[in-house]
C-alpha cells in the first residue's frame, strides 16, 4: 500500500489537495495566516517527488529571501532532490537570468549592466538637467518624482497622460517637458547597454514575442507564482507567455491583500486568472492557524462587503479570545490620546509595556503617537523607519529651538549651519 509521506500527514484536506493537484492551471486562494508559504513549499517538494527535474520548476516570489525560504524548505520536506537547482526568485532576478541567455533575440548583448533606484535618479536628472528643464520658472518633477511616474507608465502600461491625470495631477502642465525626459532617459540607456529594474520585466515580455519564446517555454515544466494579487499586468502578461503552451502554472494569493495597486499592481490578475487559463481548479485555504474566531468573523464581515472577490470565510479551532473593538476618533491627537491611555491602563493591571504593540500601515503614520508617548513619558522601541525625533527636518527644527534655549549648544550650531547653501562640514567647523 501506498504510504503518504509525514509532510503530506501534517497538512489539512485543502493544503493537501493543492500541494498533490496534478498538471494544468491551479489558483489557491490563501487567506491570512492559513499556512500559504508550508503549502507552497509541499506542492514544490510534490512535484519533485513525482520526478519533475528540479531545474523545470520556475518559482517566483515576491522577494529573493522568499524564494530561498520556500526552496530549502520544500527541499527540507523532500528529503533533497535537488531543489536548490529549482528556478528560484523574484520576476526582476529571474528576467536578468534569462536576458543573459537569450537577451540577443531583443538586441541586447549579454554584458548589458543593470541600475539601481537611485541610479535610475541620477540619470533621469542629469537628462533633466541637459534639457535645462532644473532652470524653469515654474516648479518642475524632481528626479524622484521622475522615477515615481516613469514606473508608474511602465508597470501599468498606461500612457503619460493619463498616469499624470490619476496618479500625480500636480505635474500635469508638464507632460511634454516630462515626455522628453523619458525620452532622452531612454535614448541614453540604449546607448550604453544600460537597463533599470523596469526594464527587465519589458525587455522579459519582448522574449515572449521573440524567436526565444519557445526555448524559454521549453525551458519550464511548472511555473508557481506567489503573491499573485500583487504582480502588475506586464507579469501576469509574462507568465501568460510562459504558460501558453503548457499551463502547468500555479498561483498563490488572496484578493482581500491586494495592497500594491500604487506599485501598479492590479488585483484584476487574480480574480481574472480562470479567464486568462481556461480549466482552472480553485482550491481555498480557509483554515486560519494564528487568531481566533472572534478576530476572522469581524475580517469576514469587512471582506464580504468588496464587490469582486472569491467567496471565503476564514475559521479556526480557537473560539476564546477577546473581541476586536471598533473605536471612532475625532483626529489622531484624540487616537492618540486614546492609545496611550490604553496602555498605560494595561499596565497598571499587569501587562508589562514590552507585550504591547501598535501596528500602523506604514512607518510615518506612528509620528503623532511617538510624540504623545514622549510627552507621556512611555518608553517604545519602532521596528520600520526612523522614530519621529531622528528624522532630519524633525533634528533640524530641534537644533533650532536648543540654540533658543542655550546659544552656546555646538552640535546645534555644526547640524544648522551646514543648512546655509556653500557651507559643509569644515567651513561649519571653523565658524
Amino acid at each position: 500500500m501506498f504510504d503518504t509521506p509525514a509532510w503530506l500527514r501534517d497538512l489539512n484536506d485543502q493544503q493537501r489537495k493543492a500541494a498533490t493537484w496534478g498538471p494544468g492551471p491551479l489558483l489557491i486562494g490563501a487567506g491570512a495566516g492559513s499556512g500559504k508559504t508550508r503549502t507552497l513549499a509541499c506542492r514544490v517538494a510534490s512535484l519533485l517527488d513525482r520526478g519533475v527535474p528540479p531545474e523545470r520548476i520556475l518559482l517566483l516570489t515576491f522577494t529573493r529571501r522568499a524564494a530561498r525560504e520556500l526552496v530549502g524548505r520544500a527541499g527540507k520536506i523532500g528529503g533533497g532532490k535537488g531543489a536548490t537547482r529549482v528556478w528560484g526568485g523574484t520576476f526582476h532576478s529571474v528576467a536578468n537570468r534569462l536576458l543573459r541567455m537569450h537577451g540577443k533575440a531583443v538586441g541586447l548583448p549579454p554584458s548589458f549592466t543593470v541600475m539601481d533606484e537611485s541610479d535610475s535618479a541620477d540619470l533621469m536628472n542629469l537628462v533633466r538637467s541637459e534639457l535645462e528643464l532644473d532652470r524653469t520658472k515654474n516648479r518642475f518633477p524632481r528626479k524622484e518624482t521622475l522615477v515615481s511616474i516613469y514606473s508608474r507608465v511602465v508597470n501599468s502600461q498606461t500612457r503619460l497622460e493619463e498616469v499624470l491625470n490619476s496618479s500625480f495631477p500636480w505635474c500635469k502642465d508638464d507632460v511634454d517637458g516630462i515626455a522628453g525626459v523619458f525620452t532622452g532617459y531612454n535614448a541614453r540607456k540604449r546607448a550604453h547597454h544600460v537597463l533599470d529594474f523596469d526594464d527587465l520585466l519589458v525587455y522579459w515580455l519582448a522574449l515572449m514575442s521573440s524567436a526565444a519564446r519557445k526555448p524559454i517555454q521549453d525551458l519550464f515544466e511548472y511555473v508557481l507564482v506567489d503573491e499573485y494579487q500583487d504582480t502588475n499586468d506586464i507579469q501576469a502578461r509574462i507568465l501568460k507567455g510562459i504558460a501558453a503552451r503548457r499551463p502547468n502554472i500555479t498561483v498563490v494569493g488572496d484578493d482581500a491583500q491586494a495592497i500594491y495597486s500604487f506599485r501598479s499592481a492590479t488585483v484584476d490578475n487574480i480574480l481574472q486568472f480562470p479567464e486568462h487559463f481556461q480549466g482552472t481548479e480553485i482550491v481555498t485555504l480557509s483554515r486560519n492557524y494564528r487568531s481566533s474566531q472572534q478576530i476572522l468573523d469581524a475580517s469576514n464581515a469587512v471582506i464580504g462587503k468588496a464587490r469582486k472577490r472569491y467567496p471565503k470565510d476564514m475559521w479556526c479551532d480557537k473560539q476564546d479570545g477577546v473581541p476586536p473593538r471598533l473605536i471612532t476618533c475625532r483626529d489622531e491627537a484624540e487616537q492618540s490620546d486614546m492609545v496611550c491611555r490604553d496602555v498605560l491602563e494595561r499596565r497598571e493591571q499587569g501587562m508589562r509595556l514590552q507585550d504591547q504593540a501598535v501596528l500602523f500601515r506604514a512607518a510615518h503614520h506612528s509620528a503623532a503617537l511617538e510624540v504623545e508617548l514622549s510627552r507621556r513619558n512611555i518608553p517604545y522601541v519602532k521596528y520600520g523607519g526612523l522614530r519621529f525625533v531622528e528624522a532630519a527636518h524633525v533634528k533640524d527644527v530641534l537644533s533650532f529651538l536648543r540654540i533658543l534655549e542655550n546659544p552656546r549648544d555646538e552640535l546645534s550650531w555644526f547640524r544648522l549651519l551646514q543648512l546655509v547653501e556653500g557651507v559643509g562640514p569644515a567651513t561649519a567647523r571653523k565658524i
